[in-house]
């Protein structure tokens, strides 16, 4: 009997020439997909960042750096992995909605050679993005973003010795 009522309700509003968000508060459930909220917008573009970020380090270990320097970057980039999957996390996306793309993904190649020099300023900047995104979002996700970009402030004085 519910199923058949709920199944019902827009034929009945159909004929009464009412939409649902006539009958009811909030969002129009027959009006289609909601937007993205800012938050998940912002979410979506902190996780491609990391994801960035992670491209960086692997470029970097990959690359022509001295072994021992490629081994300290390492756990650099387990915590950025870190990160990432703590962002991943939060992310909620409804059926059908865009995704951050894949670590990895096509065209997500590094330009030019990763230095030291390199992901000292990628960590720099991607603190003060984090810092400059916390009066936007919700507390939560704030204090999210400020333990990420306290730890990106470290990696990069770790980088400068």
């Amino acid at each position: 009997m519910l199923a058949a009522s709920a199944a019902a309700l827009p034929a009945l509003l159909a004929l009464a020439g009412c939409r649902s968000s006539d009958a009811f508060a909030g969002p129009d459930p027959l009006a289609g997909r909601p937007s993205l909220s800012p938050d998940v917008i912002t979410l979506q573009a902190v996780i491609a960042a990391e994801q960035t970020m992670i491209r960086l380090y692997q470029a970097a270990v990959d690359g022509s750096l001295a072994a021992d320097q490629a081994r300290s970057l390492e756990g650099l980039l387990a915590q950025h992995r870190q990160h990432l999957g703590l962002l991943q996390a939060r992310l909620v996306l409804p059926p059908g909605a865009p995704a951050a793309s894949p670590t990895g993904a096509p065209g997500g190649a590094v330009a030019g050679r990763v230095t030291i020099a390199r992901l000292r300023a990628a960590e720099r900047a991607s603190a003060a993005g984090l810092v400059r995104r916390l009066v936007t979002v919700q507390p939560a996700l704030a204090q999210l973003f400020a333990s990420i970009a306290a730890s990106d402030a470290t990696h990069a004085v770790a980088l400068s010795g």
